[in-house]
């Protein structure tokens, strides 16, 4: 197949949504840290590995204001994006636009799949692969129903929690805290104190559990269906090409900013308190639902502030160029993402420097944000200032698109919009 087109040329980038990956970056690897440092599983029978109070404050400080809302922005991101290339394609080349898309979709599938067996559990690649498929689906899907969508999504915890409430009886959760126990203490053998190999072998083995346990999938679905709700969001936001004129709806940014970080504050200081004194995380109660949903609101809220809070900051002049740094990590995302897993997994695992289970949430928190800002952004900015593309990114487009159309796309300068 022979095509006219080609990926995002430099000035056609958009500095607020780099900025935005960038910051979205941050959180996600402070979210990540637990997951690299300790098993996926650890805590079920609601003991706590780190019980100094500055780690659980640390601990609860770190699920209100950032859990969940990072990877929310960047799916909204992802959705976002895919309206940009998706338009873009058909703009150069309607007649392969799709087949196009299809092909960096599958790319990032493979990307995915091996990020997740190899190389740490917790890949989100893969599912925004699949997501990818389904957007190409909503596209054309009137605003209203994605709407709708939009409600429904923020409703199933609602559902589901009402439905574990009803059905679910005191052997099941033991047993499924004696399963867990046994994957904690498999997974503390293979990352803690294994060969490379040997986590890589977990990681599968992990992988292959988490989509077919019953239990886990419908964890799994739960969590797809988090990602979605915001997913949609920005399928909205894109097709309403909102970051391409957001300089003129500033006042409407404002205005929603303070009604999030309210609705926000308000869920957050519930789900905070549930996290703090809860005891039995995995029985199911009427505390546990309206905890859940208080989570789903503050998720989306919270993750609405920043993003309102970024777009407002990118439009001041004093404010502006003191998030350059973070647009330069934003513009290579996918490089920056895995970057963050050979970091961590070479600090936590046994095959690196074996600090597995011995750094609490206080420091994990430290030692995010020190590699980012000492590690990520000046080795982002010395990479850009030399090469339009991250390294992955660059194997990205050459996949999809090969090197005779990527060569046509990467002349000129980033975009300052």
């Amino acid at each position: 197949m022979t095509s006219d087109a080609t990926p995002t040329r430099p000035g056609e980038r958009i500095f607020t949504l780099d900025a935005i990956r960038g910051f979205a970056l941050l959180g996600i690897f402070i979210m990540n840290m637990p997951g690299f440092s300790t098993s996926f599983f650890q805590g079920a029978d609601g003991t706590h590995l780190w019980p100094e109070w500055w780690d659980r404050t640390a601990e609860v400080l770190r699920d209100v204001l950032f859990s969940g809302k990072f990877n929310s922005m960047f799916s909204m991101l992802f959705a976002i994006g895919f309206i940009l290339l998706l338009e873009r394609l058909e703009a150069r080349d309607p007649q392969h636009a799709k087949a196009i898309y299809l092909r960096r979709i599958g790319w990032l599938l493979v990307f995915g799949v091996v990020h997740a067996c190899v190389f740490w559990t917790g890949d989100v690649l893969h599912m925004y692969a699949l997501f990818g498929l389904l957007l190409l689906a909503l596209r054309r899907v009137p605003e209203k129903w994605l709407w709708a969508l939009f409600v429904a999504s923020l409703l199933y915890p609602v559902g589901r929690g009402v439905y574990r409430v009803l059905t679910t009886n005191p052997e099941e959760v033991q047993a499924l805290i004696a399963l867990w126990g046994q994957w904690e203490a498999s997974n503390n053998v293979a990352y803690g104190t294994g060969s490379f190999l040997a986590a890589a072998r977990e990681h599968t083995r992990e992988m292959v559990f988490v989509y077919t346990d019953p239990n886990n999938l419908q964890q799994a679905l739960g969590f797809y269906v988090q990602l979605f709700t915001t997913m949609v969001l920005g399928l909205i936001l894109g097709k309403r090409h909102f970051f391409e004129n957001a300089a003129s709806q500033l006042v409407l940014v404002k205005r929603v900013q303070w009604s999030a970080l309210g609705l926000g504050v308000v869920t957050g200081a519930l789900f905070g308190y549930y996290e703090a004194t809860v005891t039995d995380p995995l029985t199911p109660t009427a505390l546990g639902v309206t905890a859940r949903v208080a989570y789903v609101l503050c998720r989306v809220a919270t993750m609405t502030f920043y993003v309102a809070t970024i777009v407002r900051a990118v439009h001041s002049i004093s404010w502006r160029p003191l998030l350059a740094p973070i647009a330069t990590v934003g513009r290579m995302p996918l490089t920056n993402y895995l970057l963050q897993t050979l970091l961590a997994t070479f600090i936590f695992y046994g095959w690196g420097l074996g600090f597995w289970g011995k750094i609490g949430p206080a420091l994990q928190l430290v030692l995010a944000i020190a590699i980012y800002f000492a590690i990520q952004v000046p080795l982002s900015r010395w990479w850009l200032n030399r090469f339009t593309l991250g390294p992955l990114e660059y194997l990205w487009r050459v996949l999809t698109y090969g090197r005779a159309s990527l060569r046509a796309a990467t002349s000129g300068a980033p975009a300052t919009v």
